[in-house]
């Protein structure tokens, strides 16, 4: 969790986070139930949002019972776990793979793949979390 909390000064701009962030909490929650929907990334975004909009917000959404551990670990720095990498990484490729598949411009295509390998070497330089 970053040690200082620091909201934006523009009310626009907190509404605007506010909306954000409400969003990427009700669509990390669809997705712990939709393997198709990432939940790490939407609630990490959420994280974002918050705490540039609402420390109250903030401070509920990392300390959730349900929510706070999904991304408590990450902010935290110990790292993510091998699960989740490996769901993660699986899902994104599947997807990928089905976009360039889609997708005939080769300009798209190569962007959507240089976007995963970076991605991926993102995932796979974190932490890993032993498991429980």
């Amino acid at each position: 969790m970053p040690r200082e909390i620091r909201e934006s000064r523009h009310r626009s701009v907190r509404y605007a986070l506010l909306a954000v962030g409400w969003l990427s909490v009700a669509l990390g929650v669809i997705g712990i139930f939709l393997p198709v929907l990432p939940t790490t990334p939407f609630l990490l975004l959420a994280a974002a949002c918050f705490v540039r909009s609402s420390r109250r917000f903030y401070l509920w959404l990392v300390m959730h019972p349900h929510l706070g551990p999904w991304i408590r670990d990450y902010l935290d720095g110990q790292g993510i776990p091998r699960k989740a990498k490996v769901y993660a990484l699986s899902l994104m490729w599947a997807s990928i793979a089905f976009s360039c598949y889609l997708v005939p411009m080769f300009w798209a295509r190569t962007f959507m793949l240089t976007s995963a390998v970076l991605v991926s070497i993102y995932i796979l330089r974190q932490k890993t979390l032993p498991n429980p």
